[in-house]
């Protein structure tokens, strides 16, 4: 080495501080270790996987009961609109049958049709108020035909 090529080189690690990183390679064989279960953290794993369980099963419980109310708060309303539908419906079928068996109105129709009112005697009420309530026998009495002509 000359001269100047050793100042530059003592220059150059005049310019490094620290120490220098040094790897070293070293095998290490773990074939021949043996785990040794500790009782311990077993136990406080089961435990612990346990009260996990519980909590599992206290959270799911909880929300099936929630959403179960909320289903059962939806058909409720889905049922007392549907009973409300079937009491207008009702409503309006008593409506209904009562101006159909409006008498003015059956009369007015039996006119137009060209029917007479009855004579006397040709009417016979069904009640079933007859004498104390016996079983009444049906008759045949004689009828008269009057022709529309």
């Amino acid at each position: 080495m000359t001269a100047a090529s050793a100042a530059s080189s003592s220059r150059r690690q005049s310019f490094w501080v620290g120490t220098p990183e040094i790897y070293f390679a070293k095998t290490i064989d773990n074939s021949r270790l043996v785990k040794v279960e500790d009782p311990r953290r077993g136990r406080e794993m089961r435990q612990f996987s346990i009260a996990l369980c519980c909590l599992f099963l206290l959270v799911m419980t909880y929300a099936w009961q929630h959403f179960k109310a909320i289903e059962y708060g939806y058909q409720i309303e889905s049922l007392k609109m549907q009973r409300d539908s079937l009491v207008e419906m009702n409503r309006e079928l008593h409506l209904e049958d009562a101006s159909l068996r409006n008498p003015e109105r059956i009369d007015t129709m039996a006119r137009k049709l060209g029917l007479q009112s009855p004579q006397a005697g040709q009417v016979m009420r069904l009640d079933g108020s007859a004498e104390g309530g016996a079983p009444v026998m049906a008759s045949a009495s004689p009828i008269s035909v009057i022709s529309a002509r």
